[in-house]
């Protein structure tokens, strides 16, 4: 990789600069609430990462501003290393809202650099040029939102007759079905989606939506959870049943608050469950939704504490 130095134009310094275990927090998981992060784990005696830096470095200026990237040399960091699991370099993972969202190791081709990048900047809510059913989606969402699940569904409906394969509009039909209760309709037509949309946000969005409303509709009582955690604070299962009780009540950032205070006592409870289910519900919810931007970063600072 190479040295940033005085060679560095000035310009770049917003969008390409080192980091240090002092300035993690700061230069990523604070920086990507407004941006994703792309991290370049390094290190100076690391032949193949002086091939990737420069191309990953080329990809972050042809964006513009939509990402930045923060390199970490991995012998002056080795705490953050140990933390986020790095085997060896390169390593590459980008951060969203405080949280790793996508990476790879090793050299990558040009092209796959900026595959990844343009996957980075639609997950952080970036649109696809040229799409002109951008405001009949809009219009459905606020039908959706108002509680006219039917009418909405049938607008989503539409548009996929006009662009079968409109990740919006798909997600938006799911999401039109679980509010309308029928979840096993729900499921079948995210079931059926294109390959090519498969994994779009927006339908991760809607599928972690799905599994948040089958939970829901085998929730336990909130009072008879309560009483059980406020009985043994220790009881990871009940305090765990308690959050998903709230969520199907509408009571988000309590159930937020549950699973934080959940993974606070033990993050490897149940396989991790706690991150798990906290990340489903951010999924869920809006990119900007501020439950989901409050809940990440207090994620973050567990995890990096």
């Amino acid at each position: 990789m190479l040295e940033l130095g005085g060679s560095q134009p000035a310009a770049d310094t917003d969008l390409i600069k080192d980091t240090t275990e002092a300035t993690f927090m700061a230069d990523v998981v604070e920086a990507s609430q407004e941006v994703p992060v792309i991290v370049d784990f390094w290190a100076p005696w690391c032949g193949p990462c002086k091939t990737l830096g420069p191309m990953l470095e080329d990809a972050v200026r042809a964006a513009k501003g939509a990402v930045k990237m923060v390199k970490v040399d991995v012998d002056k960091a080795q705490q953050i290393a140990a933390q986020l699991q790095i085997q060896s370099i390169p390593t590459v993972y980008a951060f969203y809202k405080g949280q790793p969202i996508d990476g790879f190791q090793g050299v990558q081709p040009q092209s796959e650099i900026k595959a990844f990048v343009d996957r980075l900047i639609a997950q952080s809510g970036g649109e696809a040029e040229g799409d002109g059913l951008g405001e009949a989606v809009a219009a459905a969402d606020e039908m959706l939102e108002s509680g006219a699940a039917s009418d909405a569904a049938q607008i989503y409906a539409g548009i996929l007759g006009e662009e079968p394969n409109h990740p919006a509009a798909y997600a938006g039909l799911v999401r039109a079905h679980i509010a309308m209760g029928d979840l096993e309709q729900a499921e079948a037509i995210l079931n059926g989606a294109d390959v090519s949309i498969a994994k779009a946000p927006e339908l991760e969005a809607a599928h972690a939506q799905l599994e948040l409303a089958k939970q829901a509709a085998n929730a336990g009582p909130v009072d008879d959870l309560r009483a059980q955690v406020d009985a043994d604070p220790a009881n990871h299962q009940a305090r765990f049943d308690l959050a998903q009780a709230l969520y199907a009540t509408g009571q988000t950032e309590e159930a937020v608050d549950e699973l934080l205070e959940l993974f606070r006592r033990d993050r490897d409870w149940n396989e991790d469950a706690a991150r798990t289910q906290l990340f489903t519900i951010f999924e869920a919810l809006p990119p900007q939704d501020p439950i989901a931007l409050k809940g990440r970063r207090r994620l973050s600072s567990l995890i990096f504490a």
